[in-house]
């Protein structure tokens, strides 16, 4: 990840706090870089919340002289598919030049594993098992892959949870916007898997059942 400039590293003290209100994980041991598996970081550190910060955002106190604040941003509420258990939140922070920073907290996963996490082209998680979201967001025609490596916009690492499956996950995100151009993602939906993506099959990564699925909304 680049090194963000200041303004930027003040609003990150929202991120935390449009999750922090809901029921959610305590976070996790630690994650390595790159495009591996994310785990959740050792501590608030730099993105916890800070006083002013309501439940599912930002308070007036939040973010002075703007940061982050001024961004754009949306969330999505992610519930079970049938029979399944994992649910959550996940937040996305427009950090402009096409930067996204992605914020999830989810319970219900299985313990110690690795789920396959991806932003898909429809927002309709009405099926049972959401297949109404459709395939993965990928407007730019790339293969699935890592990210490092030619992608779809909606590829995502891995979640990686902890001992009680649960998980807390803050990524970046290249090449996608929260409300504008080809990359934008509101309308979209968030679709966790099953089985942990091999960011080799095409066209999904042979990621398994949909478990998950919720609505990106602009806020």
């Amino acid at each position: 990840m680049s090194v963000l400039s200041w303004s930027k590293v003040v609003g990150l003290a929202a991120v935390a706090a449009a999750l922090a209100g809901c029921a959610g994980p305590e976070r996790g041991p630690g994650h390595g870089p790159g495009p591996g598996p994310m785990g959740a970081g050792p501590g608030p550190g730099m993105m916890g919340g800070g006083p002013g910060a309501g439940p599912m955002g930002p308070g007036p106190g939040a973010g002075p002289g703007g940061g982050m604040m001024n961004m754009p941003m949306a969330m999505a509420t992610l519930s079970p598919t049938q029979g399944q258990n994992a649910r959550g939140m996940v937040g996305f922070h427009d950090m402009g030049g096409g930067q996204v920073m992605v914020h999830a907290r989810l319970t219900g996963l299985a313990p110690n594993a690795e789920h396959g996490f991806h932003v898909h082209e429809k927002g309709d998680c009405s099926a049972p098992d959401a297949s109404s979201a459709g395939g993965h967001f990928n407007p730019s025609g790339q293969p699935h892959g890592p990210q490092d490596a030619a992608h779809h916009m909606g590829d995502m690492p891995n979640l990686r949870t902890d001992a009680n499956g649960n998980a807390d996950v803050r990524i970046m995100l290249q090449g996608v916007s929260v409300g504008s151009g080809a990359g934008d993602i509101v309308g979209r939906a968030v679709v966790v898997h099953a089985q942990p993506d091999d960011y080799r099959s095409q066209p999904a990564g042979n990621s398994g059942a949909r478990i998950a699925c919720g609505v990106i909304a602009r806020r």
